[in-house]
């Protein structure tokens, strides 16, 4: 028997539709999910906002720590360094706090006394020695 070609699009999709219900779950994500690159993702978020990323002085870092977020948990790090302005000249430091979701950086900005202000930082060179060659001081 032979059907009409509108026939055969509406077989096609009943089809695709069918295989689309048989497909397995995806997994649920953990997202409390121990941050393991969390330096390297930082390092390479910060590349990309600061206007001048090289000469990062005082850089400091915390441990992730499971933080309180709104209802929820979430590991977060903060991050203190002196950097640069347009002119050339040190800011002076500051605080920062990334947070993350699924293991993964989701968030990195200014942080506040209370989210930051007790930590316990410990040296963060590897931030102090982004270089963009010729750049580099």
């Amino acid at each position: 028997m032979r059907l009409p070609a509108g026939h055969w699009l509406l077989i096609a999709t009943f089809i695709g539709a069918l295989a689309a219900c048989t497909s397995a779950p995806e997994p649920a994500v953990d997202p409390n999910l121990f941050p393991t690159g969390f330096k390297k993702e930082i390092i390479d978020t910060l590349m990309q906002t600061l206007g001048d990323p090289t000469n990062i002085r005082n850089a400091f870092i915390t441990d992730p720590a499971l933080t309180k977020l709104g209802n929820d948990q979430r590991y977060a790090v903060c991050v203190r360094f002196d950097t640069r302005d347009a002119n050339q000249h040190y800011m002076g430091s500051a605080d920062h706090i990334a947070y993350f979701y699924a293991g993964h950086l989701n968030q990195l900005i200014d942080a506040s006394k209370e989210q930051c202000g007790s930590a316990a930082y410990k040296p963060f060179h590897e931030l102090e020695k982004i270089c963009f060659g010729a750049r580099c001081n």
